[in-house]
C-alpha cells in the first residue's frame, strides 16, 4: 500500500509502497477515507519525544483519521466491516498517511453521522485534547473563566467550542483575519495579538491553555487567578508528561529540569503550570460524537489536499499558512 513516511528523525517525508498492516485480535484494520495534519505530526518527525516514545522506521505519520472498517480481529465485537469510524491511534501506533491502518479498537469510535469524512478526520485530537484539559484536567464549569492562545487553530476553535458549551466566559488571542471566526465560535473576548498585549486586557482567569511557548507562556502566568492552571501544548515538558508515558522513575527527574524556570515563576504567581499531552480514548471519542451530532461542536476545515500531495499538506502547515481551523487529506 502506499504510505507518507520518514526514514529518520528530521528526515524529508516521502511517498512509499509498505506493507498492509497486521491486524492484531484487538485490532480493526482501517481503509482511511481521510486523516490530517496536526502540529504534533511535525514534533514526533523531529523527535522532539525520544527516548520516551520510541518510534520504527520507517515511519508513517499521522496521528488523526476517518474511514471504514475492513476487518476486524478475533476478540473484536464492538465493531463490524463496513463500519464508519474515526480515530486518534495510540502513542506508537500512529500511521494515518496511508491507504490502511490498524488501530486498537478501543482507539476507535464511530464517525459523527451529520459529519462527513473529512470533517470527521479533523475531530479526533483536537476534540479528546480540548475534553481532557477542560474536563479531566481543570474541571471547567458554568462560570469558568478560560483563556486560549491561537483560538482559530484545530485546538483553539475547538477549545472555545466545548468551553463555551460547559457555560465558561472564553478569551482568546488571533490575528485580525480571524477575529470573526473565533468570535462566531463563541469567544466573549478576542484580543488582536498585533494590536495589543494580552496582559494588558486579561485577568483572574481559571484555566490558560498556551500552545505558543517561551515569553508568551510566561506573561499568560500573570493573568490567572490565584490558584489557576497553565496548560503547556508545546512545552516545556514536566514530571507529569514522563509519567503519563510510563517512563522509568529516572525519566521523571530529567523531564522536570526543563519546567524549571516556569514552574518557579508560576508558584511566584501563585499558579500552577503543567505540560500537556493528550492521550487516545475511544469512550470519550463516543461521547464527543454525541456533541458534533447535536451540533454543540463544529469542525473547522482550512484546507484540504489530495493524498497524492500529503507533502504539501504537511508544509502548509509548517509554513504557518493554517488561517483557521485544520488541514485535511483526503483519499477521495
Amino acid at each position: 500500500m502506499k504510505a507518507f513516511v520518514i526514514d529518520k528523525y528530521k528526515g524529508p517525508v516521502h511517498e512509499t509502497e509498505v506493507p498492509m498492516p497486521e491486524v492484531g485480535p484487538r485490532d480493526v484494520l482501517v481503509e482511511v477515507v481521510a486523516a490530517s495534519v496536526n502540529p504534533l505530526d511535525t514534533l514526533v518527525r523531529n523527535g522532539e519525544f525520544t527516548p520516551l516514545l520510541k518510534y520504527r522506521f520507517p515511519l508513517i505519520l499521522g496521528h488523526d483519521v476517518a474511514g471504514v472498517v475492513t476487518e476486524v480481529g478475533s476478540e473484536v465485537t464492538d465493531f463490524e466491516v463496513g463500519d464508519e469510524i474515526y480515530s486518534r491511534p495510540r502513542d506508537l501506533r500512529i500511521g494515518t498517511f496511508a491507504d490502511h491502518i490498524a488501530i486498537d479498537h478501543a482507539d476507535v469510535a464511530r464517525k459523527p453521522a451529520n459529519l462527513t469524512f473529512e470533517e470527521a478526520a479533523a475531530v479526533p485530537l483536537v476534540a479528546l485534547a480540548a475534553w481532557q484539559m477542560l474536563v479531566e484536567r481543570a474541571s471547567i464549569r458554568a462560570g469558568s473563566k478560560v483563556l486560549v492562545h491561537a483560538g482559530a487553530g484545530g485546538l483553539g476553535s475547538t477549545v472555545i467550542q466545548l468551553a463555551k458549551y460547559l457555560g465558561a466566559h472564553v478569551a482568546t488571542t488571533a490575528g485580525t483575519n480571524s477575529a470573526e471566526l473565533v468570535s462566531t465560535l463563541g469567544a466573549d473576548v478576542v484580543v488582536d495579538y498585533r494590536q495589543a498585549d494580552f496582559t494588558d486586557v486579561l485577568s483572574g482567569y481559571d484555566l490558560a491553555i498556551d500552545a505558543v511557548g517561551g515569553d508568551n507562556l510566561m506573561k499568560t502566568l500573570t493573568v490567572l487567578k490565584p490558584g489557576g492552571l497553565a496548560l503547556g501544548v508545546t512545552g516545556p515538558p514536566d514530571a507529569g508528561f514522563a509519567k503519563q508515558l510510563g517512563a522509568p522513575l529516572p525519566f521523571e527527574f530529567v523531564l522536570s529540569l526543563p519546567s524549571r524556570k516556569v514552574r518557579r515563576q508560576a508558584k511566584k504567581h501563585g499558579v500552577d503550570y503543567s505540560f500537556f499531552f493528550m492521550r487516545a480514548d475511544g469512550p470519550q471519542l463516543r461521547n464527543l460524537a454525541g456533541l458534533y451530532e447535536k451540533g454543540h461542536l463544529r469542525p473547522v476545515i482550512d484546507t484540504t489536499f489530495p493524498f497524492a500531495q500529503t507533502v504539501d499538506a504537511i508544509s502548509h502547515v509548517d509554513a504557518g499558512k493554517v488561517r483557521g481551523g485544520k488541514v485535511v487529506i483526503t483519499h477521495n
